[in-house]
């Protein structure tokens, strides 16, 4: 023991050390050493004290008589198994209008959201060139006439003259090659003359069918260029009373999916309304974005409020199986397994021990519990898989019972054939942990099933 003068004296002298500069690089290890082991003290203390926390908790569980499993009711409830996306609200057709001819803009009788019939004039385009192609084959047109009636007429005189052997033969020959030219001549004229008035026509812009205009492309005074494609001037909906969405459903769900299943669906412009639908078409032709195989799916929607507007963003909701008021347990029960459980392949080989603590870790433990009704569901039908649950023994001790399980969707399971009746209790995994088998802290709140 260090006499208090002896502690004071070592202190000035450090000090004297540090003021004058020459400092030994020996003292700073020593009492960074002093620091770390203080430090390692404190950790090993705080470690200490969660854990004997921790046995405290389970002791007095036990002592109470408490279990040390988390347990569920078997009950009756809604089950079913759904098939999620996003898609796009749009009118069933959708017609673009455009024009065959160029030209400027003259008038423009409709707007946004009017609604328009067959036949209805919805532009006009300036016509003064198009009627002056008119004019100018017109003209070719007559003259063209005029030249067929001197051909008649050249006929006729050198066919009286030939009779008379007055005029060769060649001569005859030629009149009448010019009389067949004229006739060319004059049908040639007829054909411009009449795609000069189909153009005209064209400058007219009329609806091609019974709809209302969604999108106007063009304005007054705007100049069209129809060259190698027409350009589009109007977009007209035919009904918006009927619309559709198109959806993309992953390769691994579309196998769940029949025309006519039942769909619901949200818009963000109405977060509190639901709207339903029905699967109207699965088209057969794959899309591959970023490596996933997806296929297009039609739903068919009824739209008597005209609510729905096309471009809307639609969350789909396909319910691919369901069972009203079944015999259910919570999914979690499936995926538990005893500390000491073992399973077996089904060709008789032993299987890997499970590992200890409340539920088998890994997905090759979740695949002996839930493989069984996942393949059965790919079609959407019934089906009665066989797994496994445990239930509390008379002597506490976790019994296993064998389970035939129809619709999981994931946080319920639907019972079929078990000899689990209403009200009996299963276990869900260990106290302090989660349905997925982790540990939870004090106040971190109870097991929620995996979301979908």
């Amino acid at each position: 023991m260090h006499h208090p003068i002896c502690e004071f004296k070592i202190w000035i002298d450090c000090g004297n050390i540090w003021a004058t500069g020459a400092y030994n690089t020996g003292w700073i290890k020593f009492y960074k050493a002093i620091y770390m082991k203080r430090a390692l003290f404190i950790l090993v203390g705080v470690v200490a004290l969660v854990g004997g926390y921790f046995v405290w908790k389970a002791t007095a569980a036990k002592q109470n008589g408490q279990s040390p499993y988390r347990m569920g009711a078997v009950d009756r409830g809604t089950v079913q198994m759904v098939v999620t996306a996003t898609g796009t609200v749009s009118a069933v057709t959708t017609v673009t209008v455009g024009s065959q001819v160029s030209g400027t803009i003259k008038e423009i009788l409709v707007d946004f959201n009017s609604p328009v019939k067959k036949g209805q004039v919805v532009a006009r385009l300036d016509p003064t060139f198009l009627q002056a192609s008119v004019s100018e084959n017109e003209a070719a047109l007559e003259r063209a006439e005029a030249t067929l009636k001197q051909a008649n007429r050249d006929v006729a005189r050198i066919s009286d003259l030939a009779e008379k052997n007055l005029a060769p033969r060649v001569d005859l020959d030629n009149a009448l090659t010019s009389l067949d030219m004229a006739k060319a001549s004059v049908r040639q004229a007829q054909a411009a003359l009449q795609r000069a008035k189909v153009n005209l026509a064209y400058s007219v812009i009329q609806s091609p069918t019974d709809g209302v205009v969604i999108s106007r492309n063009v304005d007054v005074g705007q100049t069209v260029a129809a060259s190698m494609q027409a350009p589009t001037l109007f977009t007209i909906a035919q009904d918006l009373r009927k619309m559709q969405i198109e959806t993309n459903i992953d390769e691994a769900d579309v196998g769940r999916l029949e025309e006519g299943m039942e769909a619901l669906f949200t818009v963000d412009s109405y977060p509190d309304l639901t709207f339903h639908a029905s699967v109207g078409q699965i088209r057969y032709a794959s899309k591959v974005d970023q490596s996933v195989v997806t296929y297009p799916v039609i739903l068919t929607v009824d739209n008597p409020e005209l609510k729905l507007r096309p471009g809307m963003t639609a969350n789909v909701t396909v319910v691919t199986a369901r069972q009203e008021d079944a015999l259910r347990i919570p999914a979690s029960a499936l995926r538990f397994r005893p500390a000491d459980f073992k399973t077996e392949k089904s060709n008789g080989e032993p299987g890997r021990a499970q590992a200890s603590g409340t539920t088998a870790k890994g997905r090759g433990a979740q695949r002996d519990s839930v493989h069984t009704w996942d393949k059965s569901q790919r079609g959407g039908g019934e089906s009665r898989s066989s797994s496994l649950v445990f239930v509390r023994g008379q002597d506490g001790k976790p019994q296993m019972k064998r389970i035939h399980v129809g619709i999981n969707d994931g946080t319920f399971a639907e019972l079929k054939d078990t000899e689990l009746a209403l009200g009996d209790s299963v276990i869900l995994g260990m106290t302090g942990t989660s349905a997925l088998g982790v540990k939870m802290m004090p106040g971190m709140g109870g097991p929620t099933g995996p979301r979908r």
